[in-house]
């Protein structure tokens, strides 16, 4: 990995649109209401509860007696989930998709570390592989790093995917409200879209905050921009294969996977899900900053 490129996001602030749950006081707003950092609202006071935060100056106008709310803040927990399944190493001439995934997550990771926010790094094919621990210290970003790392190298066998199962497996086992970026083709069984549909509510059923960086080759996956000629296609989660000419199949290619990919933007879209299209030709800088930037505007 080129961590000199990484560092460049060490000085960006990525602030959680929604309330987080965390573990030290940061950057973010906590669903939990104490007293300090910034005043919220004001409530009345509840007989047997401290006088100390009682507005003496309301009290003064209105003859009632209010309690001053304060919002917490608090720092971050973010998962990074990477799918590691065979067809996240195409194209294989560069194992595109899983250097943008690793790159990115990569990036982000020293960018939440340095705000003093926790990440884990969790990987999977068809269940999940590595799952770390939640933290933000500097020899565990280095650990991530490793791991990432490692990611690079093209793994022996071929590896399904279960993107809907081990989603729903992940949501079952985070506890606390959470940051939640995933990357990933989402190619899995898309005849039964219904599925990975349900596994993305059940993470913001759980309310969690959820990204996804949807990693294609737009040129070949999408697009199927291919020379007129016959080839070989070889499905690299099962190794099967298949002579053809691609002119023959590429009306009703793109029909079925178009349909997929919008049906899944707008699922996202209702449930408050960041979808961010991830054409590897634009390499991970481009889409990372636009994807900040945007985000920056919307706080």
């Amino acid at each position: 990995m080129d961590l000199a490129q990484i560092r460049q996001y060490g000085n960006i602030e990525f602030l959680a649109k929604q309330m987080v749950e965390g573990f030290i006081t940061g950057l973010h707003k906590s669903p939990f209401h104490g007293f300090s950092v910034e005043f919220a609202e004001h409530r009345l006071y509840n007989n047997g509860e401290s006088t100390r935060h009682i507005d003496w100056k309301v009290f003064a106008k209105t003859d009632r007696i209010y309690t001053k709310r304060y919002e917490e803040e608090t720092n971050l927990r973010c998962h990074l989930i990477i799918d590691t399944s065979s067809s996240m190493y195409y194209p294989e001439k560069t194992n595109g998709k899983i250097v943008f995934s690793t790159m990115a997550a990569a990036a982000l990771a020293y960018m939440l570390q340095k705000q003093k926010d926790a990440i884990s790094l969790i990987t999977f094919s068809s269940s999940v592989e590595i799952q770390t621990p939640v933290k933000s210290t500097p020899s565990h970003i280095h650990k991530i790093f490793l791991d990432l790392e490692n990611l690079l190298q093209k793994p022996k066998e071929n590896k399904k995917t279960e993107v809907a199962s081990v989603i729903h497996q992940i949501a079952e086992n985070i506890h606390k409200r959470s940051l939640v970026i995933i990357f990933s083709d989402m190619f899995d069984d898309i005849d039964n879209a219904e599925k990975i549909f349900s596994s993305l509510q059940h993470l913001k059923h759980n309310l969690h905050e959820v990204l996804i960086f949807h990693v294609t080759d737009k040129k070949t996956e999408s697009d199927f921009d291919f020379e007129d000629r016959p080839y070989e296609f070889i499905d690299l989660e099962t190794n099967e294969s298949i002579k053809l000419n691609p002119a023959q199949v590429k009306e009703d290619y793109q029909k079925s996977l178009h349909q997929f990919y919008h049906e899944l933007k707008l699922r996202c879209g209702q449930y408050k899900i960041d979808f961010i299209e991830a054409d590897i030709a634009e390499g991970f800088e481009q889409i990372l900053s636009a994807y900040l930037v945007k985000r920056g505007k919307m706080k």
